[in-house]
């Protein structure tokens, strides 16, 4: 973890996604992994979780760099699974 030049906790990781979803009335297996950043509260919670722990996330997609296209999704809200 490192801390934002405004001094709030910032964390970026990977998160890997496995789903079965539906797509033109078929099953489609989904399996990603997505550059993702937690500031703030979030970045405190989300330290304290081991790697491997299933979460469930919401958050956005921004771009990684202010003029870059690649996206990164930013954590909004975490319930970490027990």
């Amino acid at each position: 973890m490192r801390h934002t030049p405004a001094g709030l906790p910032l964390l970026r990781m990977q998160v890997s996604h496995a789903s079965t979803q539906q797509e033109a009335g078929s099953e489609r297996k989904v399996n990603c992994v997505v550059e993702a950043v937690a500031i703030g509260d979030i970045a405190n919670r989300m330290n304290g979780v081991p790697t491997g722990a299933s979460v469930s996330i919401e958050g956005f997609l921004g771009n990684k760099y202010r003029t870059g296209a690649q996206l990164v999704l930013h954590i909004t809200t975490i319930e970490i699974k027990t």
